[in-house]
């Protein structure tokens, strides 16, 4: 294997345009191939970011030796055929979050991933930005003290024109929760933990998918998150991290680029940490080092967290009547 990984893009969306701009401020990963269901996508996006190589079938790229890993930026719905097609012909694979439907999909991706011996990592990005670092920081330094509470809003309204995209879909995974809400849920584990104890949840509906949900996570500790998503309602994307000494205020609060820190004796500070591009390279880096030292498995990104997220997500499903074709 050279020393840059060969990316392949699987689909031509909003999400994959980011992923191929980003890359290009990466120094272990080149962006090689793209497929799309059709021709003239591939061509027009090939030519857009002067792409080389460009199918007309997400088959014939899993075929070929031209990548050595791919990046899925289909719909949620497509995501465990298309990574499994892709790991079923030896390729590492980076999916879009969320990176399945259901538990049970997550699962067998995993179990595809042990199988063919390759990497599979669901992309986190928000995960691995400079901000949410810093943020990891100051919280394992006890500056905010014990953390007590969480809330994360992530909530936008699509315009008219866009109602037939596929998060209006219940048989693409549409819907608040697996759209945004994921970024709520992963958000409130990386500063509170694991050791949930109970979930409340309320979900508002369009066209038979979640327009608005929020959850409430209680935990062992006594602590509890506030996460809203919302897909038909805006709502600021900010959020807070509250201590025994204090908070954090967090504008863009799963990836931020400027951290605001109030503390109960006063003092009062705001960090920058901004991305090093659009956010997305620090992913890119990161899945490119661990494919280039054979790991299996992300030390930060693990296949744990993104179960436990899941599985998450299905129990705020189940509470709110949250239904997909997918499930069983």
């Amino acid at each position: 294997m050279s020393e840059k990984i060969r990316f392949g893009i699987v689909g031509t969306g909003t999400i994959a345009h980011r992923f191929a701009e980003a890359i290009k401020n990466v120094d272990n990963a080149q962006l090689v191939a793209v497929a799309s269901r059709t021709r003239e996508n591939a061509e027009k996006f090939g030519d857009e970011f002067s792409i080389p190589v460009r199918f007309d079938s997400y088959e014939k790229m899993a075929q070929s030796d031209v990548i050595d890993a791919a990046y899925i930026a289909v719909p949620h719905s497509g995501h465990i055929d298309c990574s499994c097609l892709m790991m079923n012909n030896g390729k590492h694979v980076l999916c879009e979050k969320p990176m399945a439907v259901n538990l049970a999909e997550a699962q067998e991706m995993f179990r595809c991933a042990e199988e063919n011996n390759v990497l599979l990592m669901e992309a986190m990005w928000a995960r691995l930005v400079p901000g949410t670092l810093k943020m990891l920081e100051i919280v394992d330094e006890g500056i905010l003290g014990d953390i007590l509470g969480v809330e994360g809003k992530f909530c936008y309204t699509m315009d008219e024109d866009e109602m037939d995209h596929h998060v209006f879909k219940p048989e693409n995974g549409g819907g608040s929760l697996l759209d945004v809400g994921v970024y709520g849920l992963n958000f409130a584990s990386w500063y509170l933990g694991k050791d949930v104890v109970g979930i409340d949840a309320q979900s508002d509906f369009y066209n038979g998918v979640d327009s608005h949900t929020c959850a409430l996570l209680k935990y062992k500790n006594g602590a509890i998150a506030d996460i809203s998503s919302a897909i038909l309602l805006r709502k600021p994307n900010e959020g807070f991290v509250y201590g025994s000494k204090g908070y954090a205020y967090l504008r863009r609060f799963y990836a931020p680029q400027e951290i605001e820190l109030h503390l109960n004796n006063g003092e009062n500070q705001t960090i920058s940490v901004p991305y090093a591009g659009n956010g997305f390279e620090e992913q890119i880096t990161h899945f490119s080092d661990c494919v280039l030292n054979s790991l299996k498995e992300s030390p930060i990104v693990t296949r744990a967290q993104t179960l436990y997220i899941t599985r998450q997500m299905d129990e705020i499903r189940r509470i709110t009547g949250i239904k997909y074709p997918q499930d069983k």
